[in-house]
Order: structure tokens, then C-alpha cells, then sequence
């Protein structure tokens, strides 16, 4: 899951049989170039499937890897994540930052034959803020003090304060007015067959099989060169290799044993390209900071202390990530490289658990307090081995400091619905996709802790709240590093997550496919321009 925008990689697509149907063979070995040609589909593997494909609704990242690619916002990052225009073609900010005025492409249209207009920002936004609408993500358009489209091709916001995020937070997707006015969104049948402005149209739902996109032909930028993307949803990574080889996928994203051992042959490199980077995201343990095991600061830094994390790095990753510290990507400008994180250290662990009441009076390991036995159950998705390898040494690294811990594997849906949005769990370990602009508030203010937001442990923190409100409220970048510095080194001290690590992204893509461009943005940012020579079609 993951706020936080980038990306985790992509996924999901056809049944084996419909993959092998009208299949022609491709040529091993090298591959030239090519003349680019429309057709072919593209077909990818996900371990899980959309909970909707109304992205206002969505906190998934299967939900909004799809929507990706049937919606667009006002502006975007551009492979070297910068922002550029996107259903905006330009826009002017006012001299004290406080009003944005969007000028919209002319000529842009709905996957229904109607025109986009300022009607559909106004009422994306409109619908944003209405306390009606179980959206994560209102938050950003809370600090619009105006909104107006004084004609159809122009809309301004005006805000009443410094907000640092203002412009990047018009990459939400933009929705339909005249499919959603006046009509509950929670029901809107867009849910399950979106109607967008991107270069993909929605063609078909499966459950739990797939979903199948087709190319706009009208699409403002260009029909893409790709007649179909399809996304095969397929809750095992092992699986999704087989299908991989056997010739049922043409992408996913590789786990690192994968990478490393299981696709360096000759015959595999001549069918498959692979790329590898390191993803704007990290993996972490949360704990659900209202359970009273997790109450006392003393036993989460215990754990983390308890917990090798270069040890997951390298028996989990085989040294394909970095170790996290906080909720940045090492390297960017708000990351703090001098954070005081608890590193693995298991004599504090037993003297923090012990200073905290926890102790082994059975003589059988386990600690116990007010007769109570330490153990607890972390939660994961099915389907991601990382995560569940993870848990497993954290389960043996825990258990050597006398905490019991069982594991549970979750299907992907239920998870999300049955257990995070209830904030029915224990501890859990997942993942977030991290922005570019290093606002924290979604995520970490003590407001968003209610159902189906975004800080489902809990945390509270008024210093934090603090530091979060005064970097999103200024355009200063240095007094921005300020606050994020510091909400780093309270966040180390507090560890309302156990910060693991950021792992590389490993996506493995059909060598038939051409015009791949990796950059600071991955591999994605230009599918409309990857295409397959005519003579390589196998769709």
C-alpha cells in the first residue's frame, strides 16, 4: 500500500490460456531496435487486486497503479521528478504563492466522448473536502481558502496561507462531473468501470482473475503504442514467476532471489530484460500503538534494538536495499543522515524490556508481565516473500530476547478492508511508496488517525503535529529540512514504526518490448512510447 505516490511496481493480467492464444514466436537473442508499431498487449502480474478504481477511494497501491493509467491529474513528475504539466498545459502562481492559476489543455476528452473542462477540477475538488466522502486524502484541499473556474478552460485556487505542497498536490487524479455530480461516490458504479481521460480505457473486470485496459486513441498525448494493458492478479510471487517463463506474463517485479539466482542464464536474458534502482519506498514494522503492549515507548525501542536489520537486508534483499532510518529515501533533501536509530543491540533489548516490567519468571524464555506472557501476532499480505521472510527473522530475533511472535498471512482485500481499517491488528509489516514532496501529514498527524486513514497506528505526537503543519506551512526550503530533520529524530525515539528498509526495485520486462527508458522515476514513466516491432507482435 502506499501513500505516498510512486510507486510500488506495477502489476496484474490475462489467464494463461488467453495468453497462449494467437501466440506467435519471437525471436531469441539480441534485439535491434525496431520501427515502432501500434498493437500487442502488455501483460503484468500483481499479488493484489484493486479494492476500487475510484482513486478518491483508494489507499491501495494495485488501486492506484491501475487508475494510473485510466486517469490524469492537473500537472505530474516528469522522469526526473520534476513537475510538468499534465491536463494543465501551464500555469502561473502569484507573487506571494498563495493563488495558482491553471490553464487546461483545450481539446482533452472524457473516455465517453465528453469534453474535460474546469467543471471536473471543481468538482474533484469539491468532493474531496465533503465530510461525506471517506477519502484519505482531503487534506490537501482543506487549505484552499477558494476555488472558482471563471470559464471552462481556466481554474484557480486561492489559499489563505503559505501551503508548500499546493502545486504537487494537483497530481490527484481529476473525475468526471457530469458521470458524479449530484450522485453518493461511495455507490458510483465508476468504481468497477472507471471513465477517465488517460491513455487507457477500462475494457473488462474479472475477479480475482484480471482486468483488462485498452489504448485511448484520442488520448491528448498520442494513442499509445500498446493496444492493451493487462493485469493478472496472481497472490504468489513463485507462481507469477512460473508464469513469467512459461510466456503468461511479460512483466513483474522480481523478488530478490529471483533476481539474483533464478533469471542469469543465457536463455532467460535473451527472452527478458531486467532493471534494478532504488525505489522511492520502504518497509517497515507497525505497531498498533492503541494495543497496550505497544503503549510504552521502552518496548518498541526494545524491538527495534532486538531486530538486525542489515541481517533482513541481506538474508531477505541479498543486499539489494539500504537500511531505513525514518520515513525518507536516503539521498533526498529531507532525509536526515544523522538520526540516532536504535541499532541491533540485544542486551539493551532485555535492559529496556526489563526496565519496563517485562520478565522471565517461568524460567521458559517468554517474558511476562501482570501475569500476562509477551507475545504478540504480526500481520502481512499473502503473496509478498520479502515480507513474510521478514517476519520470520523478526520472529527469531524477538524470541532470543524472550517476546513470543506468531505470523498470519492475510489475502491482499481482507486485509486491507477487515484488519487495517479497522485497525484490527496487532503489529503489521508493509510498505509505503514515498512522495516527492517529503510532506509527512497523511501518514503522521494525529487527525488522520480515524477509519480508513492513513495513520492506522495511532501515533500522537503534538511536537510532531507542530513541526508537520509549520513544513507544509512555508516556501522555505531550509526551514522545510528544519522541521523534517527533527520529526526524524523524534520519530527514532518514539519508533511508532520499526523503520527496515528501502529495498531496490528489480522489474523484469519482455525483451520484445522496446523504447524503456530507465530514469530517477523508474521505468514507467513513458509506457505510452514503449512499443513491439511488427514482426515480434505475439497479441
Amino acid at each position: 500500500m502506499n501513500r505516498c505516490r510512486l510507486v510500488c511496481l506495477v502489476l496484474l493480467v490475462f489467464s494463461l490460456a488467453a495468453c497462449n492464444e494467437g501466440k506467435q514466436a519471437v525471436p531469441a537473442g539480441p534485439r535491434l531496435p525496431g520501427i515502432p508499431a501500434y498493437g500487442d498487449a502488455l501483460v503484468a502480474g500483481s499479488i493484489g487486486e484493486p479494492s476500487t478504481l475510484l482513486p478518491l477511494l483508494a489507499s491501495d497501491s494495485a488501486s492506484r497503479d491501475v487508475a494510473g493509467q485510466i486517469y490524469n491529474g492537473l500537472v505530474r513528475y516528469d522522469k526526473n521528478l520534476k513537475l510538468e504539466g499534465d491536463l494543465a498545459e501551464k500555469w502561473e502562481i502569484s507573487r506571494d504563492g498563495l493563488t495558482i492559476t491553471f490553464h487546461l489543455r483545450k481539446g482533452v476528452t472524457w473516455h465517453d466522448g465528453q469534453p474535460f473542462t474546469s467543471r471536473d477540477v471543481l468538482y474533484t475538488y469539491r468532493v474531496t473536502i465533503d465530510p461525506k466522502t471517506p477519502t484519505a486524502y482531503a487534506e490537501n484541499f482543506k487549505q484552499v481558502k477558494r476555488a472558482e473556474a471563471p470559464d471552462p478552460y481556466t481554474f484557480r485556487v486561492t489559499y489563505a496561507k503559505p501551503f508548500a505542497p499546493a502545486l504537487e498536490s494537483w497530481g490527484v487524479e481529476i473525475l468526471p462531473a457530469h458521470l458524479l455530480e449530484g450522485k453518493d461516490v461511495t455507490r458510483s458504479e465508476l468504481a468497477r468501470q472507471p471513465v477517465g481521460t488517460g491513455p487507457y480505457r477500462f475494457k473488462e473486470w474479472i475477479a480475482g482473475q484480471k482486468l483488462v485496459l485498452e489504448s485511448n486513441h484520442d488520448y491528448y498525448e498520442g494513442r499509445p503504442y500498446i493496444d492493451r494493458y493487462v493485469y493478472r492478479i496472481i497472490p504468489d510471487t513463485a507462481t507469477m514467476y512460473m508464469e513469467l517463463k512459461a510466456g503468461g506474463l511479460d512483466m513483474m517485479g522480481l523478488t530478490p532471489v529471483q533476481y539474483q539466482r533464478q533469471t542469469t542464464t543465457k536463455e532467460f536474458l535473451s527472452r527478458f530484460n531486467k532493471y534494478r534502482y532504488p525505489a522511492s519506498a520502504y518497509t517497515y514494522l507497525g505497531y498498533n500503538l492503541r494495543h497496550p503492549l505497544f503503549s510504552d515507548r521502552r518496548v518498541r525501542q526494545a524491538i527495534t534494538s532486538a531486530i538486525s536489520k542489515d541481517e533482513i537486508i541481506q538474508g531477505v534483499q541479498f543486499g539489494m536495499g539500504q537500511v531505513a532510518h525514518g520515513p525518507y529515501k536516503p539521498g533526498t533533501w529531507a532525509y536526515n543522515p544523522n538520526v540516532r536509530d536504535f541499532t541491533y543491540n540485544p542486551d539493551r533489548a532485555r535492559a529496556l524490556l526489563a526496565e519496563a516490567g517485562w520478565r522471565d519468571k517461568n524460567d521458559d524464555g517468554i517474558l511476562v508481565k501482570d501475569g500476562k506472557p509477551f507475545s504478540f501476532t504480526i500481520l502481512t499480505n499473502q503473496g509478498n516473500d520479502q515480507r513474510l521472510k521478514t517476519a520470520l527473522i523478526i520472529q527469531q530475533r524477538l524470541k532470543a530476547v524472550g517476546i513470543e511472535v506468531k505470523i498470519r498471512t492475510i489475502e491482499w482485500a481482507s486485509f486491507l478492508k477487515n484488519f487495517i481499517d479497522k485497525g484490527d491488528f496487532q503489529a503489521i509489516i508493509l510498505g509505503w511508496t514515498i512522495g516527492q514532496d517529503p510532506d509527512l501529514f497523511d501518514v503522521w498527524h494525529s487527525s488522520k488517525t480515524g477509519p480508513r486513514e492513513l495513520n492506522f497506528v495511532g501515533y500522537k505526537n503534538a511536537e510532531v503535529d507542530r513541526l508537520i503543519e509549520q513544513g507544509r506551512g512555508t516556501f522555505d526550503q531550509e526551514e522545510r529540512r528544519r522541521c523534517y530533520y527533527r520529526i526524524q529524530e523524534i520519530l527514532a525515539e518514539d519508533q511508532p514504526y520499526t523503520f527496515l528498509y528501502v529495498p531496490d526495485a528489480l522489474p523484469v520486462v519482455s525483451a520484445r518490448f522496446r523504447g524503456i527508458e530507465p530514469a530517477p522515476a523508474g521505468i514507467m514513466h513513458n509506457f505510452i512510447r514503449w512499443y513491439v516491432p511488427k514482426g515480434e507482435q505475439v497479441y
